[in-house]
């Protein structure tokens, strides 16, 4: 059985399916392939799910200081089983709606495995689609004008460190997990290294983190690593940067250990779970990709900025292309795509006015360069930081650790970035890229007059602090 399409998509992430929903507002005839859930690893595996553990680690941690806010609570204790039914829950409810968006645009969704053929009898180019069904039941073949590959990542791992689901995990099994260690190491301080560290210390647990880097979240500007490191220490999270893991190393008993080298010498840690997170790999295995002349390099899909591949009428979206592997990234990479293929003159993304968060406590957010970056690139920089201390309503919400950063171009004012630290910053930094798209000078910024109290007040001294000019400290 063979059914023609406009666009058939491999994969219903976050890419995918804001992709396909896109392609039938464009009047398109749409399929989506999806072996696991849609919605993909945001939805299931990622970005949700642990969201929703973060902001209960953070109303545990909040209950336990209730004192502090003249709240006298007698006891308060931790239901891990709950924590991970509420988390289900939300998952469930946006499964739901992703499924209801599939109906309401008449996109046709195959549950099973999709896989390119080369040149047959149904096209004369490769892009045909074979659909192994999860039932088990006979194929069926889907010809599309147009596909789009959006089929994600999955978590990677240290050669010769074996991932077991028990002792040595990745972020996927700790999502899962039924209970609480005592205590873990976490290999890797990156984003969802740090975000692990912080709810798992945020819960009681015993937490070490060891870094490659000689920083924590080296992607972020050296003044945000440095606050990190400072707080999460004093909150009891050990931190080791500087540290190669040693994979040969691993013993596992009734608890598991390993060793890194570090600083010269070889360091052992001990604890009841290893938790790797090391970044994450592209799903370009089993697709098809050999039957086409799609180019891989180091392990991601290559493409042009409408996300083109060496084959132009099949695109490519997402993490299984590198770059931001972010899922508000995806989604616009997929708009881009579909709006290209459908003949529409689409804007390319500037990745440097990309917002990135990290949902860990205290939270980091950032968009455009980092102080360093911005040298390297020739600027002459000039830099406005602002405290939370000095902020009203940061101290009336009780976390007045860290700041705003901005980095602004010494000659033309051009705001070149915008770091921050402290709390919510991750809902306050889509102003940050609101300005960047709009070319908006720190000056433009610090006329925005932000209402008192409130958090957001901290950017405005920030850009005041750009020259000198900052009110309240």
């Amino acid at each position: 059985m063979a059914t023609d399409f406009d666009v058939v998509i491999l994969g219903g992430g976050t890419g995918g399916y804001v992709a396909a929903i896109r392609a039938a507002q464009l009047g398109k005839k749409v399929a989506i392939v999806e072996k696991g859930k849609l919605g993909g690893t945001c939805l299931h595996k990622g970005c949700i799910p642990s969201k929703a553990l973060l902001r209960s680690a953070e109303v545990y941690a909040t209950a336990k200081k209730a004192a502090d806010f003249g709240v006298e609570v007698e006891a308060v204790s931790l239901n891990f089983g709950k924590m991970q039914e509420r988390k289900q829950s939300i998952v469930n409810q946006l499964h739901m709606g992703v499924q209801s968006l599939m109906k309401k645009g008449k996109i046709q969704v195959f549950e099973g495995t999709g896989r390119i053929l080369g040149p047959s009898i149904f096209s004369p180019m490769p892009g045909t689609i074979s659909v192994e069904f999860n039932d088990g039941t006979e194929n069926e073949i889907l010809i599309p004008q147009n596909v789009v590959v959006a089929t994600g990542s999955r978590p990677r791992s240290l050669p010769g460190l074996e991932i077991d689901g028990v002792h040595v995990i990745t972020s996927d099994e700790a999502l899962e997990m039924e209970q609480l260690p005592n205590s873990i190491v976490i290999v890797g301080g990156g984003v969802i290294g740090i975000e692990w560290a912080s709810m798992l210390n945020d819960l009681g647990v015993e937490v070490t983190v060891v870094e490659y880097a000689d920083r924590i979240v080296p992607t972020e500007d050296e003044e945000i690593s440095k606050e990190a490191a400072r707080i999460l220490k004093k909150k009891g999270i050990t931190i080791v940067t500087g540290a190669k893991v040693l994979p040969e190393t691993l013993s596992k008993g009734e608890q598991v250990s390993i060793s890194a080298e570090h600083k010269g010498s070889e360091k052992t840690f001990t604890a009841d779970k290893i938790l790797v997170s090391v970044g994450r790999q592209a799903n370009v295995e089993g697709i098809g990709i050999e039957n086409t002349a799609i180019k891989i390099e180091k392990g991601f899909i290559q493409t042009n900025e409408y996300y083109q591949t060496e084959e132009s009428h099949i695109y490519a979206i997402g993490d299984v292309i590198g770059g931001l592997q972010l899922a508000h990234v995806a989604s616009h990479e997929g708009i881009t795509a579909v709006e290209h293929l459908a003949g529409e003159k689409p804007h390319t993304i500037d990745y440097d006015n990309v917002s990135k968060c990290i949902y860990s406590s205290p939270e980091m957010a950032s968009v455009g360069l980092t102080e360093a970056q911005a040298k390297e690139k020739g600027f002459t920089v000039k830099i406005g930081k602002f405290p939370f201390k000095a902020i009203g309503k940061a101290l009336v919400y009780g976390q007045s650790d860290g700041f705003v950063k901005i980095v602004a171009d010494k000659e033309t004012n051009d705001l070149l970035g915008v770091h921050m630290i402290g709390p919510h910053v991750t809902d306050m930094i889509s102003e940050a890229g609101l300005a960047r798209v709009l070319d908006a000078t720190p000056w433009e910024i610090a006329q925005t007059i932000h209402p008192h109290p409130s958090l957001s007040e901290v950017f405005g001294e920030a850009a005041l602090a750009v020259e000198g000019k900052a009110i309240h400290f």
